[in-house]
């Protein structure tokens, strides 16, 4: 919308977009929402707005309500509601989609999420200025030890309790909002992705307050880090992306899973080299992921800076 400013029903629904777009990102093991917010030029203003929101809950608890109302009034609610509402939403219509393609599709879905990483890893070292060697180290030496340390990575946790889904979602929030690591791939790495997907109603309310309490604790240290050593963290960030293609290789399980049968949980760390026929066509599907991705990114952008 060249020269003129959005209405404000328009930037709500480009908003709302962001957010599915976000959401869907961090549905997918090793794609993180974050980077789509970076790449959008939304990511400061999203980090910020989060912050805000932890400093007005510090208040509320310390008992402060006074200054509680006065932070909430300073939260730009036209950004992060939207924002939030699509995240939510592509959560919801897409998490048992996701479920029944690691079942039924393992390998193709994963080349899937391989084609999305290295889209995501172009995009995040175009975020790096410093190629410098203590950078370039630290993305081949944080490469090195994730790839070795997620051979050791625990199987699908089968019926977990309900505290674990609290942990989980404080853990994995972190995540979401970092550019460059998803929080479904931490939740993969803590064997509770598939768990998650398919998780019931209080179970996914437990999540979310796991979630809630995660995001509030760590978006202050966030904004402090990224203000102060950017380039370092984005290093180490995309070093932990290469090193996750140990879990995103399709072959011969995907990412891993758990069966229909029953105690029967399908990992996702072993590696195989499959039939040329497979190759081509998980080949075929990541580059077209890839590209895919980037046109999105291209073609998302901010009608004016909502």
């Amino acid at each position: 919308m060249p020269n003129e400013e959005a209405s404000p029903p328009v930037k709500v629904v480009y908003q709302f977009a962001r957010g599915f777009l976000m959401g869907s990102a961090d549905i997918v093991p090793g794609v993180s929402g974050g980077t789509v917010a970076l790449i959008l030029g939304i990511y400061r203003a999203f980090i910020g707005n989060i912050r805000a929101g932890a400093h007005a809950l510090r208040r509320l608890v310390t008992g402060d309500p006074k200054g509680f109302w006065s932070d909430l009034k300073a939260i730009d609610w036209m950004f992060l509601l939207p924002l939030g509402g699509g995240i939510l939403t592509a959560f919801a219509l897409l998490r048992h989609a996701m479920d029944s393609l690691l079942k039924n599709q393992a390998e193709m879905t994963a080349a899937v999420f391989c084609g999305l990483v290295l889209a995501s890893c172009y995009l995040v070292w175009k975020e790096i200025t410093t190629h410098d060697p203590l950078r370039l180290g630290l993305i081949g030496g944080v490469s090195v030890v994730a790839f070795v340390l997620l051979g050791f990575q625990a199987g699908a946790v089968i019926d977990p309790p309900i505290w674990l889904f609290a942990v989980t979602g404080s853990i994995a929030i972190c995540a979401m909002i970092l550019p460059g690591i998803s929080g479904s791939f931490i939740m993969l790495m803590l064997g509770m992705y598939a768990a998650v997907l398919g998780g019931s109603i209080p179970q996914l309310a437990v999540f979310l307050v796991g979630a809630t309490i995660g995001l509030g604790l760590f978006s202050s240290v966030l904004n402090w880090v990224l203000e102060h050593h950017e380039q370092t963290v984005l290093a180490a960030l995309l070093g932990l992306m290469v090193g996750s293609f140990r879990v995103l290789w399709p072959w011969p399980n995907g990412v891993g899973f758990i069966s229909d049968e029953a105690d029967e949980v399908i990992r996702g760390t072993s590696l195989a080299w499959p039939p040329a026929s497979e190759l081509l066509s998980g080949l075929a599907l990541a580059a077209a992921a890839a590209a895919v991705t980037l046109v999105i990114v291209r073609f998302a952008g901010d009608p004016d800076e909502v």
